[in-house]
């Protein structure tokens, strides 16, 4: 699947925010809830974000934990049936503060 076309709500953009903003020592990181629509084109739309306690302590590292993961999609599945939409985990975001927005190594490998 190609996806050609990312919506993100305000919504699940402010949380995403406003976690990244609650510390600038240390990387933090989040789950994307949402869903996919196929038509002409792949659409993921992001409903909203779930945000994570770092398993890495370490102030550069993100890393969720098996048990964090499961949580998070217990609560998509949760949003999923308040909603009847069918909802997923569809992606992560997590924090760069004071270093380069671009994908480090330790992300990449």
């Amino acid at each position: 699947m190609c996806v050609s076309n990312v919506r993100l709500a305000a919504d699940a953009y402010l949380v995403c925010l406003h976690h990244a903003l609650t510390t600038e020592k240390e990387e933090v990181l989040g789950l994307l809830v949402g869903e996919f629509s196929e038509g002409t084109e792949v659409v993921c739309d992001i409903h909203s974000a779930v945000t994570l306690r770092r398993s890495d302590k370490r102030k550069d590292r993100v890393e969720i934990s098996p048990e964090m993961l499961i949580e998070a999609q217990q609560r998509a599945e949760q949003m999923s049936a308040s909603s009847g939409q069918e909802l997923h985990i569809v992606g992560w975001y997590h924090s760069h503060p004071h270093i380069t927005v671009w994908p480090s190594d330790i992300v990449t490998y």
